[in-house]
């Protein structure tokens, strides 16, 4: 072996090691399902996790609250030495004559201890007891809180899961747009060459092509941008994600009329509930306002021991005392009366706050109801604009051939094709989307909920950020026109 072998693989490994830390520093890339991902939110979200932490605080403070009805303890004690000195002087003697010119000093050192020991239990205090209360009410808001942080995680993971899905529908849309007007604006310059066209038609053609191409730039940055809303979410990242299935069947929501989702509302929604306990919470803080104006009892002991060896005397002193104590406010300057005439008003707008909500999640649910109801139509429209546009773009481009139409109504056809192949597959995730909506405004959007909507995710309609793999199996047209058939339950 030459004797420049070794360093030569020293320098590989030195430019290997630097890769080999950074692969192992880089975030987690993998494929996933919207129930991984759903998974992967609600153990990594920030927000999420903010909501357990303060549910958990709040959970603290009701231990706090209660602390201050169960007996306190406290104990004092010392340890001292003492050291004093006293001197006196005859009448008449000169503070500097000593003890010698009639004056005496005389000194007095011992060392002593003492103890004491306060149990006190409360009997009665009203204050401290609603302000229990209170703290009982608010873990109950606050767990409604973190329910409805959770729905929304839920929502709002799904909703940027199938941005993807929608933006990968547009890419593939324009992708087809962009290559059927590029075949267009070569044949029309061949044509031109040979003198069959004007000039006319090549920049009509090249016009065309050129917001074709630029409608596809927008379109692979929308997918971009719409994986990396996902990864804020669950902060992995994601090389692909599985895509929907053909066949999702696009039927009414259940139940079927929209007085029963509001009666459901009513009931099921954390929203609605967390409104209405935020009611009962200011009841309580009117409670511990007028609580102010009563008195308090408590029973208390003491226990007190002192020790000392003054003059070597053993021995020492010790107290017991037993009692009840009670105080009556008299007057506090009217802040007592004051703390209540503002914690009603508090309650007074907690109440309207409750209406308020009531109302709003009542229009929401009559809106997404009604909003998904005309989404079934929409699909339903949209797939027959696909066919209705396709038969068009024959007819004209027949018509161009024979020179019955010019290339702009060509032009024009192409366009509204792929227009409404976008325009469907929009309508496909805006029904799936309003669907979810509707069961958050409902207060039924649940885990459940994502794993059946998992079921028509499908590995062989994957979408990848890597837009040099983004082709699917098969034309993103082929069999576009044809009505699916729902699968049995």
């Amino acid at each position: 072996m030459s004797p420049s072998a070794p360093s030569s693989s020293r320098l590989s490994l030195r430019h290997a090691l630097p890769l080999l830390l950074a692969a192992s520093f880089a975030p987690s890339v993998q494929a996933a399902d919207l129930l991984t991902i759903t998974q992967d939110a609600l153990a990594n979200s920030s927000s999420l996790n903010a909501s357990r932490a303060t549910f958990r605080s709040t959970e603290a403070g009701q231990d706090v609250s209660r602390g201050t009805l169960l007996p306190q303890i406290s104990a004092t004690g010392s340890l001292y030495r003492s050291d004093s000195l006293e001197t006196q002087h005859a009448a008449g003697a000169s503070a500097g004559a000593g003890a010698g010119a009639g004056g005496s000093t005389s000194g007095q050192d011992y060392n002593g201890s003492s103890l004491g020991v306060n149990v006190t239990q409360v009997l009665f205090d009203a204050s401290n007891w609603y302000q229990y209360q209170q703290s009982k009410k608010q873990v109950g808001q606050q767990a409604l809180q973190l329910e409805i942080d959770q729905q929304q995680l839920l929502y709002d993971v799904s909703s940027a899961y199938f941005e993807i899905l929608r933006a990968k529908e547009v890419l593939d849309a324009r992708e087809a747009q962009s290559k059927a007007i590029g075949r267009q604006l070569e044949q029309a310059k061949e044509q031109f060459n040979v003198g069959l066209v004007a000039i006319t038609d090549v920049n009509e053609a090249k016009a065309a092509y050129d917001s074709a191409r630029a409608q596809l730039i927008s379109a692979r940055s929308d997918l971009q941008v719409s994986f990396e809303a996902l990864e804020r979410l669950t902060g992995k990242q994601y090389d692909s994600i599985d895509g929907l299935a053909d066949d999702l069947p696009i039927a009414s929501p259940k139940p079927a009329t929209r007085d029963d989702w509001v009666n459901l509302a009513m009931t099921s929604s954390p929203s609605i509930r967390y409104a209405e306990a935020g009611v009962d919470v200011a009841k309580s803080s009117v409670d511990i306002a007028r609580a102010g104006h009563l008195p308090t009892l408590n029973a208390y002991a003491d226990y007190a021991y002192s020790d000392n060896d003054i003059d070597a005397l053993r021995g020492h002193n010790e107290n017991v005392e037993v009692g009840v104590q009670a105080n009556l406010p008299i007057y506090s300057g009217g802040s007592t009366s004051a703390s209540v005439r503002q914690n009603t008003y508090s309650l007074e707008s907690t109440q309207y706050d409750f209406e308020d909500q009531r109302r709003y999640t009542t229009q929401q649910v009559r809106s997404l109801f009604t909003q998904v109801v005309n989404d079934v139509e929409s699909v339903d429209a949209q797939r027959e604009a696909i066919v209705s546009s396709r038969s068009a773009l024959e007819a004209t481009r027949a018509g161009y051939e024979v020179g019955t139409r010019n290339i702009v109504d060509v032009l024009n056809a192409e366009q509204s094709l792929y227009e409404s192949i976008s325009n469907y597959a929009d309508a496909r995730y805006t029904y799936v989307t309003d669907l979810l909506q509707l069961r958050q405004q409902a207060g039924v959007l649940s885990l459940d909920v994502i794993r059946g909507t998992n079921q028509w995710l499908r590995d062989s309609k994957r979408v990848s950020l890597d837009l040099a793999d983004t082709q699917r199996r098969g034309s993103p047209t082929d069999d576009i026109g044809a009505r699916p058939t729902p699968p049995t339950p």
